[in-house]
């Protein structure tokens, strides 16, 4: 069966050292590292990462370029992301959120996911977003929380 490659914004490796987060995020963490999902992440995960305790910067580390893969920033990338925000999907101050979905949908992730409810996983926001990628020539992006991703697979041994 193929393996989902799912881009995991900051809020999920952050949600690792979150008491309401912590048992799915961490969860969903030890799924990419036995192989269950393949991990992505970008330069706007690692800079929006500078900022956190070193404990949430250090998390990201002890994972091979095969169970995390860190996505490269192209033209594409930065032209979805401005489509993004012409379109007023959200707020200019909050570009790394639209960043964060134009590199999944660039690089062929399954899906994105987020503990973001205010922009990222919300019935209105994904549907701007996926009207945006539809406008411009790409498929729909699925956006959802760790906790979708965990359960089902209890039979892995997780």
């Amino acid at each position: 069966m193929k393996r989902l490659r799912i881009y995991l914004d900051t809020s999920v490796i952050g949600g690792c050292f979150d008491d309401e987060f912590r048992e799915a995020s961490n969860k969903l963490m030890s799924m990419i590292r036995m192989g269950i999902y393949v991990g992505l992440i970008s330069n706007v995960t690692v800079e929006e990462l500078e900022g956190a305790p070193a404990r949430v910067r250090e998390s990201i580390q002890g994972f091979d370029s095969e169970q995390l893969i860190r996505l490269a920033v192209t033209d594409e990338v930065l032209s979805l992301t401005r489509a993004y925000m012409d379109a007023e999907v959200v707020a200019p101050r909050y570009e790394g959120d639209a960043s964060h979905v134009a590199y999944a949908t660039i690089h062929n992730a399954d899906m994105v996911v987020s503990w973001n409810f205010r922009h990222l996983v919300n019935f209105q926001r994904i549907h701007a977003f996926n009207s945006v990628n539809l406008d411009q020539g790409y498929g729909l992006i699925d956006i959802r929380t760790p906790k979708e991703l965990i359960y089902g697979k209890e039979e892995e041994g997780i």
